[in-house]
């Protein structure tokens, strides 16, 4: 295919509707961007961009596209994107136009298997027959130390003599590498997933199979495909408890995991403040319609402690008790902003994998105590 200018792009344009609101003239913008594709047609396809799936946004005056090609594209797909952008910026009202390619594979087992494990993404329910426990940690919203709670979870389950594993399900922003200090990429055996072990933690994450710069442009089915794989394509062996720790939000990996993943339970993590209990609420409500138990609420970032003794709430105070009770499952821990906490993060060796002595480890080790009960049933 020949680099070219779509036909007539710029006989299709109109005049913007005036006056117009700011989310009114991007909706526009978007639908004539889109329209702008029905001129663009890979030759790895027979349909135009325009209803093959390309996705299309619109900032302002720029226009950002997204083009799923496959593998075997190879310098047509360069042209396909030169042609795309060129389309679109032809549009009244778009002043530059950026075309952007991802590629997966699609394995001869089929379904979306963006990781090279050689065969297709798990389809159905994903059983996990040596894991006793799956629990998710979830909070709706990012920010709140989420994933810090988690690893802290995970790190002082297995010091305390529990088989123990940890899935970063964060396609978008994986932390584990930096929580655990760990550098991919993990070994495939046998077309199964090997885990990188820390602290007595087997820890998987997409954060150890690509660039650390590297930003992934990854449609819903390639997100789910990546959760399916890292959760049942990995070789986790006999686990006592599986702790994943979900992304910010309620989507596609959130429905993957509730409706596949043989989930036991939610924790829920949330800061005081009505913002963030209002994310972790409808994430919390979300679960608990697909059936997922909630199993607590950790309130973290609750309160500075002065060297008088004195308590001071930054972030108010109220929001993790109020979600308790909004879903009937008990408070197990308030933890106070911790700096030794943060940096234990940043360090890449969880508060609770050592012995230091800081203000959050009490109230980590009875979300720990929590924990360990719902293990024993």
């Amino acid at each position: 295919m020949g680099r070219s200018t779509p036909r007539n792009a710029t006989s299709r344009a109109r005049a913007l509707p005036h006056p117009v609101k700011a989310l009114s003239m991007n909706t526009w913008l978007t639908d004539a961007a889109k329209a702008a594709l029905k001129d663009v047609t890979p030759p790895w396809s027979d349909r135009p961009l325009s209803a093959s799936g390309a996705e299309v946004s619109v900032a302002g005056d720029k226009a950002t596209v997204v083009i799923e090609t496959p593998r075997e594209a190879g310098s047509a797909a360069e042209d396909v994107r030169l042609a795309a952008e060129a389309a679109v910026r032809a549009v009244s009202g778009i002043a530059e136009a950026r075309a952007i390619l991802t590629a997966h594979q699609r394995p001869a087992g089929g379904g979306h298997a963006p990781l090279p494990t050689g065969r297709g993404a798990p389809k159905g329910p994903i059983a996990l027959p040596g894991v006793k426990r799956v629990v998710a940690i979830a909070s709706g919203k990012g920010g709140v130390g989420k994933s810090t709670v988690a690893a802290n979870l995970a790190a002082g389950l297995a010091r305390r003599g529990r088989r123990v594993g940890f899935l970063d399900a964060d396609i978008y922003g994986p932390s584990a590498p930096t929580l655990f200090n760990l550098e991919g990429p993990p070994d495939i055996h046998e077309e199964k997933i090997q885990p990188l072990e820390a602290f007595g933690v087997k820890v998987l994450s997409i954060g150890f199979m690509i660039e650390p710069e590297k930003a992934l442009v990854w449609r819903g089915p390639m997100v789910m495909g990546a959760v399916s794989q890292l959760l049942g394509d990995a070789d986790w062996g006999e686990l006592d408890a599986l702790i994943i720790d979900t992304p910010p939000g309620t989507g596609d990996a959130h429905l993957t995991l509730a409706q596949r993943a043989p989930l036991s339970g939610v924790l829920l993590v949330t800061t005081p403040q009505d913002l963030a209990y209002a994310d972790a609420r409808r994430s919390g409500k979300m679960l608990r319609r697909l059936s997922v138990p909630i199993l607590g609420v950790v309130e973290n970032m609750a309160f500075l402690q002065g060297a008088d003794g004195s308590l001071v709430r930054p972030f108010g105070e109220g929001g993790g008790a109020r979600l308790a009770a909004e879903f009937e499952a008990p408070l197990i821990a308030s933890l106070p902003l911790d700096p030794a906490l943060q940096k234990s993060g940043d360090d890449g060796a969880p508060l609770l994998a050592g012995d230091e002595d800081a203000p959050s480890r009490d109230a980590l080790e009875r979300a720990v105590d929590a924990l360990e009960v719902f293990l024993e049933g």
